[in-house]
């Protein structure tokens, strides 16, 4: 198998490295070829000192020079991947990279895209979340199926692979920079009829997350309401 592996990463320098030396170990025993592109969002940190630090040829590491947002970071490596599977995931591997075999295993067959979900029978959370964010994405889950896209039960999952082909045709027509762009990148697929498959996998809670639980919840209700705006615009088309 043939992957790009996309990592989005913003101060994470106290976890982007043994994530990194994860993936490497595992895709150098597992895939045929294979690059892992880090996209820097902007951090404050040492980040990109971490990252640079690897003399890996299969490593990339672009700059967004100021923060962007998770979606447009994730966007920028998707449109650059090079390989016939591209997988993005979250920097501290709560889906551990080892998963990418359930998913994968659907590529293979008819699906266009597979991804991971908490939500589904099957699933393994290893370390829950705390309660009231259990809550919120819940509630979000709820609000996501009556607006914007039916039929998933978990569109948060940071874990998420796709043919080339796929990827290029729905991320070139996202627009959404912040955390709701899973939901933008479900809802176009859907809409150009790509077989989307949503698998169960083994989750574990990290801290550190960048999501406001309040905060962010609000501008994700906003942004599930850009997105059917867009579509009736036709911005998607």
């Amino acid at each position: 198998m043939e992957v790009s592996i996309v990592i989005p990463a913003y101060n994470e320098g106290n976890r982007i490295g043994p994530s990194l030396k994860r993936v490497i170990e595992y895709s150098d025993k597992h895939f045929s070829d294979y690059e892992v592109i880090v996209v820097d969002d902007g951090s404050k940190d040492n980040t990109i000192d971490v990252v640079t630090k690897y003399r890996n040829p299969h490593l990339r590491l672009l700059k967004n020079g100021t923060n962007r947002g998770k979606g447009y970071s994730v966007r920028r490596g998707m449109l650059q991947a090079k390989m016939p599977y591209v997988l993005f995931s979250d920097s501290d591997l709560a889906t551990p990279i080892e998963e990418i075999e359930k998913l994968a295993w659907f590529l293979d067959r008819e699906y266009d895209i597979a991804f991971g979900s908490r939500n589904v029978r099957g699933s393994e959370i290893r370390i829950k979340q705390p309660w009231f964010r259990i809550l919120v994405g819940r509630g979000f889950a709820l609000l996501v199926n009556l607006i914007a896209v039916r039929g998933f039960r978990d569109t948060q999952c940071g874990f998420k692979v796709f043919k080339k082909r796929a990827a290029r045709e729905i991320f070139r027509r996202c627009r959404l920079d912040r955390f709701s762009f899973d939901v933008e990148v479900l809802f176009i697929a859907k809409k150009r009829g790509y077989k989307v498959k949503e698998v169960p996998v083994v989750w574990i809670d990290k801290k550190g997350s960048k999501v406001d639980p309040v905060k962010d919840s609000l501008r994700m209700l906003r942004d599930i309401l850009i997105i059917r705006l867009n579509s009736l615009k036709g911005i998607y088309r």
